[in-house]
């Protein structure tokens, strides 16, 4: 079959692999379409992966082409999407109820051969079956939809909530699509790319701007969340927490990214700094949100792309145009 491999830090092709073979509880999957991510190009720079060479691809939906002999809840011709996430259901953290901080973590497209390809196999467990109206190219979507699900299980936000989100690509407009219907009075956003703050208005952003100085709310707001992993963004965010408000580290930060914090005005403030790490026991209802319509695919995804320019679908991404992309096998 044909797959996207990152063979080494930097190197990205496209090539033949062998057709993926079903263990006893698992499927294999006809990729529909598989998103590209952060994470891929953390992977191209040599980060996350333990061993290259790897297929990537964690976000990615289609249709069951076969099942493992073991395998009854799913058959043949089902639609599903993929949760990605794999642990080892032993250590402390697994155990206590922390699987995405599991001291094994793995995940298919990052620790094994994942979406960007033909075929795909994942765990029968792993798999949510879509109902019929959705459609599996747009279902790629679920898995960072049910990223940040996790984000606000984090932040038990308050009805009436300042929300102030940094970057408007996939993340942060996902997050603005949440914080729009977990209650909150207003939703600011700030990017420094001006169109992608124009899918951010169209959305229904109360306010945006390239900085926050722009914005009219001196005393700040009750949530600030980073989606861009950028230590200057970041920086900024911690500044604007307004006094009893929360921090959210949600973008990935580069390993050696180093920020300042004030420990006397998180003290005297009472201010919560918090992250999320990818998806705990929220990729069902992400997936049962997405059938609802809580997010216009034809709005997200910008770009559908055949998997054969995967390696340049890495480098749009990389350079910042458009927002999710998606290959098509």
């Amino acid at each position: 079959m044909k797959a996207a491999v990152i063979e080494s830090v930097g190197k990205a092709v496209v090539s033949e692999v062998p057709d993926p073979t079903p263990g006893p509880r698992e499927v294999v999957v006809e990729v529909s379409a598989c998103g590209l991510c952060g994470t891929d190009l953390h992977i191209l720079q040599g980060e996350f992966a333990p061993k290259l060479p790897i297929v990537p691809g964690h976000e990615f939906a289609g249709e069951v082409v076969g099942v493992g002999r073991q395998v009854t809840e799913l058959s043949v011709g089902d639609q599903v999407a993929v949760d990605p996430s794999l642990y080892c259901y032993e250590c402390r953290y697994c155990r206590t109820g922390h699987n995405n901080l599991c001291e094994r973590w793995a995940a298919i497209g990052v620790t094994t051969a994942g979406g960007a390809a033909q075929y795909a196999v994942a765990p029968v467990a792993n798999c949510v079956k879509l109902p019929e109206h959705v459609r599996t190219q747009d279902a790629a979507l679920i898995e960072p939809l049910s990223c940040a699900v996790r984000g606000y299980d984090v932040l038990n936000s308050r009805l009436g909530s300042h929300v102030l989100i940094y970057g408007s690509g996939t993340m942060g407009l996902m997050m603005l699509e949440l914080a729009k219907r977990t209650g909150a009075a207003s939703v600011d956003m700030v990017d420094i790319n001006e169109q992608r703050l124009t899918t951010a208005q169209k959305l229904g952003v109360s306010a945006s701007a390239t900085s926050a100085d722009e914005l009219d709310r001196p005393q700040g707001w009750d949530l600030v969340v980073d989606a861009t992993g950028n230590a200057a963004a970041i920086q900024d965010g911690l500044e604007r927490v307004a006094k009893a408000g929360t921090f959210l580290q949600f973008g990935v930060a580069d390993y050696a990214t180093r920020v300042s914090i004030d420990p006397y005005r998180i003290y005297n403030q009472e201010i919560t700094i918090t992250g999320s790490m990818a998806v705990l026991h929220s990729f069902e209802r992400a997936a049962e949100l997405f059938a609802t319509g809580v997010l216009d695919p034809d709005i997200f995804i910008s770009d559908r792309l055949p998997l054969d320019q995967y390696p340049q679908a890495l480098d749009q991404f990389a350079s910042g145009i458009g927002r999710k992309i998606v290959v098509i096998p």
